[in-house]
């Protein structure tokens, strides 16, 4: 009966085994888009509710701008790869939020916030799409569903994989997927850091940024922290020296995706200043969600 226990178990995490098409890295995912992405999407607005929104600005719509043409790149990419429907469910959406905080972060589905304390350290459009990139790579190679699956599978045990249901998948969203209410969304561990930083690379190069400003980026992101205590944007990364590496040592192959694309940024445009921005606060947010404000802006580090 344990043998069997244990070869139910191995089967099962062998039919939950994502591969990132882009960097080839394997990945558990026991949790299905169709499960976890209503409590993001409603995570997300929870959050633009109780935050300060920026929209009809140029950083605005710089924001909007970068985050559709990756976007695009990646379902043209994955069409091409005849894997279109790893995007079923996926709701794009990218807000530039008031905060001097250096970060951003997506949910998983889609949902991407920018603060606009990075937008300076972006520098142009080219280094936006560096962040951008990052943070769209998190949403399609799920690494969110893979932070549930492997707290889940190490607290449940190998011998009892072979015993999921959906009822447990369920039980363990809602016990392992923090809510904004407790200013604790998912981290990602260092390796879906880098994995995110090479797809990125690979995906803001074919929506035809150019891919070489990815390590000058980085390089800026040291100078930040070398004057402040660490942003939040480093805090869960690799260490910076080593990201910098891994991405020239990934730049030939990028370059043949910006090389290839059609659709090209040319050279970097100055990222506009917030001066005169627009910005907007949803008037239903709740009392409660308003206190929380000053923390969620500085909780979310993804």
């Amino acid at each position: 009966m344990k043998k069997l226990l244990l070869l139910s178990g191995i089967t099962a995490l062998a039919v939950a085994c994502a591969t990132n098409p882009l960097t080839g890295r394997k990945s558990l995912q026991l949790v299905s888009n169709a499960t976890i992405l209503p409590s993001s999407f409603q995570q997300y607005q929870e959050v633009l509710a109780s935050s300060k929104v920026i929209t009809e600005t140029e950083q605005a719509k710089e924001v909007q701008t970068a985050g559709q043409k990756i976007a695009a790149a990646a379902a043209t990419y994955y069409q091409a790869i005849g894997k279109s429907s790893v995007l079923n469910g996926y709701e794009w959406q990218f807000s530039l939020i008031d905060s001097k905080t250096v970060n951003a972060w997506c949910l998983p589905g889609g949902k991407v916030a920018v603060y606009s304390g990075i937008m300076p350290v972006c520098e142009n459009a080219n280094g936006l799409a560096v962040v951008l990139g990052h943070e769209i790579s998190h949403a399609l190679a799920g690494h969110g569903a893979e932070k549930i699956s492997r707290t889940y599978a190490a607290e449940k045990g190998g011998q009892l994989l072979g015993m999921i249901n959906n009822a447990a998948l369920q039980q363990a969203i809602q016990q392992y997927y923090p809510s904004v209410s407790n200013i604790t969304l998912l981290r990602y561990d260092r390796k879906q850091e880098s994995d995110a930083d090479i797809t990125g690379l690979y995906l803001m190069a074919m929506a035809g940024y150019d891919p070489r400003e990815a390590p000058k980026f980085w390089g800026r992101m040291i100078g930040v922290s070398g004057k402040r205590s660490t942003p939040e944007f480093l805090s869960t990364h690799p260490d910076p020296q080593n990201r910098i590496a891994a991405l020239n040592a990934a730049l030939p192959k990028a370059l043949e995706y910006y090389n290839a694309s059609k659709d090209r940024t040319g050279a970097p445009a100055a990222i506009p200043s917030t001066t005169g921005s627009t910005i907007t606060t949803t008037n239903n947010a709740t009392k409660s969600a308003k206190k929380q404000k000053s923390s969620k802006t500085k909780s979310y580090v993804y």
